[in-house]
């Protein structure tokens, strides 16, 4: 299937399972959009009409509304970037909210977490600043000598090569996938939600032993100013995702909002933020 028809796709379950309108007595607006902004919720109504979502009234609480955003964002990051197999070839795994000291990179932090949890003094003082559950995780499994040799004899049994890299499935003494990507899913953005990102996202690099996952953000917030807080400066993301970025842009222009269009093709030509329909490629990388 193209990855096109599979956004589509995306669009069409989050507008039956998650998108919604809030109304209140004075007015009626998309359950993304801030209710105290009057651009939030003019563009979020735009892209509400362009990815054709109904007027769904059916209330639905914000922490729900999260984790179906972040269940079925994972279940499009799942069907696109198989679809790019023959690109980046493995055997992935697809979860939410796995604790990250189940990876290789950071086996070594359940040590930390049971010490931490086990003494009131160390808890009170770092509180749970090193158990990072990340929205989404993709994780790659490690790979036996068969797998290896399957193309050509590359390495012996008694070869005294290769014997460190946690890839090589036998050099493991309990087989613990890789990490390849921590994905934080935000449905909208605010500040406080944005801090929590970027320290996660700082969590990862600083307490990582061997390769850095991707870090990435995918969010469905219509403002860019809020996006902005997520998406600009460099060092711990590695970019931010919109889940419908050209109907985000192509609504600001509908608009007139000059302002917001500046900020938007800013964050976009400085390679802050680009669209769902990328993040499979980025992962292929």
């Amino acid at each position: 299937m193209k990855i096109s028809e599979l956004r589509t796709e995306y669009h069409k379950k989050l507008c039956d399972q998650v998108l919604r309108i809030r109304k209140t007595e004075s007015s009626a607006y998309p359950n993304i959009a801030d209710s105290g902004s009057k651009s939030s919720k003019a563009i979020a109504w735009e892209i509400f009409k362009k990815i054709g979502c109904r007027q769904n009234f059916n209330k639905l609480d914000g922490q729900t509304a999260g984790n179906m955003f972040e269940k079925i964002t994972k279940e499009f990051i799942e069907s696109s970037f198989t679809q790019l197999n023959h690109l980046r070839p493995g055997e992935w795994e697809y979860n939410v909210k796995s604790t990250i000291s189940g990876f290789e990179q950071y086996r070594h932090l359940e040590y930390l977490e049971n010490v931490i949890s086990e003494d009131k003094t160390l808890s009170s003082a770092l509180g749970k600043s090193y158990i990072v559950k990340p929205d989404i995780v993709i994780s790659r499994k490690t790979v036996s000598d068969n797998d290896i040799n399957e193309i050509d004899n590359i390495l012996g049994e008694t070869d005294k090569v290769a014997r460190l890299t946690p890839f090589r499935m036998r050099n493991q003494k309990d087989i613990t996938p890789i990490l390849h990507a921590s994905i934080s899913c935000k449905y909208t953005i605010r500040s406080d939600r944005a801090q929590n990102t970027r320290t996660e996202a700082l969590n990862l690099i600083r307490n990582r032993k061997g390769q850095l996952p991707h870090i990435m953000a995918v969010t469905a917030e219509p403002l860019p100013g809020r996006i902005a807080a997520l998406a600009l400066g460099t060092g711990d993301l590695d970019c931010v995702y919109h889940f419908a970025l050209g109907e985000l842009k192509e609504s600001i222009i509908d608009l007139s909002n000059e302002d917001q269009l500046e900020l938007l093709e800013m964050m976009i030509e400085g390679k802050r933020l680009r669209d769902i329909s990328d993040l499979p490629f980025d992962l292929a990388a």
